[in-house]
């Protein structure tokens, strides 16, 4: 088999699948046709449409776009059929139903940001670093009737340094699952569509399972009654995007909420958790073990400031607590 007679169909919506489809284009796999999200409405008023960022690509490559409302829309279902792809390559994309991820001759194999089994679910790159893990990766699989459980083809590891924050990982794994999409597709033609695999349940796995569900706003939400390392980790984890917001109480009791984007831990001892402290030129937020300094962060309705500015711009700070 040859890059020619691979037919592919991808499957992506935001930035971090288009890295992947460039490398696809750019060196010449034969990308028959591309399937992203409905465009989105945007602005004030709803009124104007806004494209994925693999749309936008796709479109500036000439490739042949589809955005079905439903994936098992047989309207749809029979015009992915018309491209006679004999395999798909998902990347950030949504669940699939089998009659479209069992439709190509050799499968659908889909690229996740984590080290399968570890981290099923729609955001492994947040949770990973929530949860202090020190590494993390990508792994190639092919779909199967369950969310990220089938059969592995390839994995990479990546490195997380205990100062790095969500768009540092990401901007790793985006550009490692590009390259792991690669050799796994060479794996393939090398193998005429049947790559050696491993069975999830083969792995040998030392720890329990951590899920990698979607984040919400009330997920974001920081407990102070943590120690502060866990905390130092969620704000690192949400960095910089959605962002953990805790509420910020004034000494009348006006609430305000208040995003917090980067964290230096301390040996300073704790006080009552969510207790404010400060000098001139540092912001600490009593944890249940140390106080957490506070480095860059955002009042609702203003800019993000470093801890100096919005010490100077806040009258008795350390009458003030966070919940």
């Amino acid at each position: 088999m040859t890059k020619n007679e691979l037919r592919i169909i991808f499957m992506g919506t935001p930035e971090f699948a288009v890295e992947t489809l460039r490398a696809l284009v750019e060196n010449n796999y034969n990308v028959v046709a591309v399937v992203t999200q409905p465009d989105k409405p945007v602005g004030r008023h709803q009124t104007e449409m806004q494209p994925s960022e693999v749309k936008k690509y796709a479109l500036e490559q000439g490739l042949p776009v589809l955005q079905p409302e439903k994936m098992k829309d047989p309207a749809f279902v029979e015009q992915l059929r018309s491209y006679k792809a004999n395999l798909q390559v998902v990347v950030a994309f949504r669940m699939l139903p089998e009659v479209v991820w069992a439709m190509p001759e050799y499968g659908t194999f889909n690229v996740h940001a984590a080290l399968l089994p570890q981290y099923r679910g729609a955001a492994p790159i947040n949770w990973a670093v929530i949860n202090g893990e020190t590494e993390t990766g990508v792994t190639t699989f092919f779909l199967d009737h369950d969310i990220d459980t089938g059969r592995i083809i390839l994995k990479k590891h990546f490195p997380i340094p205990d100062d790095a924050d969500v768009e540092y990982v990401y901007d790793g794994l985006m550009h490692l699952g590009a390259k792991i999409c690669l050799e796994t597709l060479d794996a393939i033609i090398a193998t005429d569509g049947h790559p050696k695999t491993m069975s999830q349940e083969e792995l040998s796995i030392s720890e329990a399972l951590k899920p990698a569900p979607k984040i919400f706003k009330e997920t974001c939400e920081v407990n102070w009654k943590q120690p502060a390392k866990k905390v130092y980790d969620f704000v690192r984890g949400l960095s910089p995007y959605p962002g953990a917001w805790t509420t910020l109480v004034s000494p009348d009791g006006k609430e305000t909420v208040l995003k917090l984007f980067k964290a230096t831990k301390t040996t300073l001892s704790a006080t009552e958790p969510g207790h404010i402290s400060a000098d001139k030129r540092h912001l600490y937020i009593s944890c249940a073990d140390t106080l957490l300094q506070i480095d860059a962060l955002q009042l609702a309705g203003k800019k993000r400031m470093d801890a100096t500015s919005f010490i100077n711009g806040m009258k008795d700070i350390e009458k003030y607590f966070v919940r």
